[in-house]
């Protein structure tokens, strides 16, 4: 069975993550537009406090061009840096007396207008439109000993910087939001191919267990109504109930296995770490597959080889290697155990004289309920059993083939520092049994 793969909560997701930053986005550019017009403001006016205190001591500048870099006008460059400032005099009753060289004109209604509404302040800073298109200046007013000075300057400038900056806003948002959506997609669908991987083995692991249980309960009925069907005599019935013990035994040992799967999956707390002796497990692991059949040797060089792990799970996967061996060797073969020392690592080695595995199901060696070949009748869980084991115990496989003539598995750990050993017993499950060869080959 095959999980389809649906990226709807991965572009949900995304989506309300760009509605975010989008909102986060327009507020940071409205704080960013108040924070450049005040600077700007702020730099005009002091430009504006400058002039009005070199005039108050020379007033003579009262009558020259307006300054600027250049003595240029407003509208020859729109960089509020280079915008003049233009000058006026006003006596008490608020007409102009006089203005610097170009300045537009400052009607003396707008004049007594804004005296009137804000008072007679000195340091009064306004906006107004003057000269026959009604453009924008900055204007600041000072007193004078015989009655106002007012020095402006045009906001051409300043409107020009904010214009370059929302156009620039608004041509980044677009883009910025389209990369954060992207981006969100992307990492949301990399964030949910985990979820969905497990997805998918769940529904497989479902489908293919369905089908791994319904033979050997089909095996059963059947063997009970042939057995109902008509009378026989007791080695008839003999036969029938043993055909049905085996398949009993079968699915015993397949849903064993499928719960130590589950509890693997659901990731329970593991059991302590030991030092555990591959050289004396590999011995007792042999002594234990000697009666099945084939030829079961151990080597373990004399020497102990210690890895950190949980006992009981070192000994199942020795037993599901050992097990897969000797099925795949079948009577007359040969299964050979090693235990290796290389460099700070350990290895135990399980070889055997079967048909090997071929290359191309190497891949998908540890799969559930996957056989690579035919031989043998386990239920294909015993490999993904023992890869379970071997990632948790910070293990890691070699799969290759033996100079026996069949396949070799390694596993191979770290290697730790001897202290108490705790001898490993087989479990109480797997002393009255022998292990499944599901094993995945």
């Amino acid at each position: 069975m095959k999980a389809r793969m649906h990226p709807g909560s991965a572009v949900k997701v995304a989506a309300i993550a760009t509605a975010v930053l989008a909102v986060a986005y327009a507020a940071a550019v409205l704080v960013l537009n108040l924070v450049v017009g005040a600077h700007l403001t702020g730099q005009s006016e002091s430009r504006l406090t400058d002039r009005l205190s070199d005039v108050r001591r020379d007033p003579s500048q009262l009558t020259q061009p307006a300054s600027g870099p250049g003595g240029r006008r407003e509208s020859d460059d729109l960089d509020a840096d280079s915008a003049p400032v233009d000058l006026w005099a006003a006596n008490a009753t608020g007409t102009v007396t006089a203005h610097s060289p170009g300045a537009p004109s400052l009607p003396a209604s707008l004049f007594r207008s804004t005296l009137a509404s804000h008072g007679a302040r000195d340091g009064l800073a306004l906006t107004a439109g003057l000269g026959p298109r009604d453009a924008q200046f900055l204007l600041k007013i000072a007193r004078n000993d015989s009655g106002w000075l007012v020095a402006g300057q045009s906001l051409a400038g300043d409107a020009h910087t904010q214009n370059l900056l929302r156009n620039a806003e608004i041509i980044a948002g677009p883009l910025v939001l389209a990369a954060i959506f992207l981006a969100s997609l992307v990492v949301g669908l990399r964030a949910l191919a985990p979820v969905e991987q497990s997805r998918r083995r769940q529904l497989e692991f479902t489908a293919d267990a369905s089908h791994e249980l319904r033979t050997p309960l089909a095996v059963i009925r059947a063997e009970a109504d042939v057995a109902l069907a008509a009378p026989r005599d007791a080695d008839g019935y003999r036969d029938a109930l043993t055909r049905i013990q085996d398949e009993t035994q079968r699915l015993r040992q397949l849903v064993e296995d499928m719960l130590w799967l589950a509890r693997f999956d659901s990731r329970p707390p593991p059991p302590g770490d030991e030092p555990v002796d591959l050289a004396t497990l590999a011995l007792a692991c042999a002594d234990r597959f000697r009666s099945v059949g084939p030829a079961v040797t151990a080597d373990t060089q004399g020497t102990p080889a210690l890895i950190s792990a949980p006992p009981e799970w070192i000994d199942r996967l020795a037993g599901v290697l050992v097990d897969n061996a000797c099925r795949y060797a079948g009577p007359g073969g040969q299964v050979r155990i090693r235990v290796l020392a290389h460099g700070s690592r350990v290895s135990l080695i399980v070889e055997d004289s079967g048909p090997g595995i071929p290359e191309a199901e190497r891949s998908r060696l540890f799969d559930r309920f996957h056989r690579a070949t035919e031989h043998g009748a386990g239920t294909g869980l015993g490999l993904a059993i023992g890869d379970s084991i071997v990632r948790s115990t910070g293990g890691r496989w070699q799969v290759g083939e033996s100079n026996l003539g069949g396949a070799l598995m390694s596993v191979s750990w770290k290697h730790t520092q001897p202290r108490a050993i705790r001898p490993v017993e087989p479990s109480a499950e797997r002393r009255g049994m022998r292990p499944s060869r599901d094993e995945g080959t």
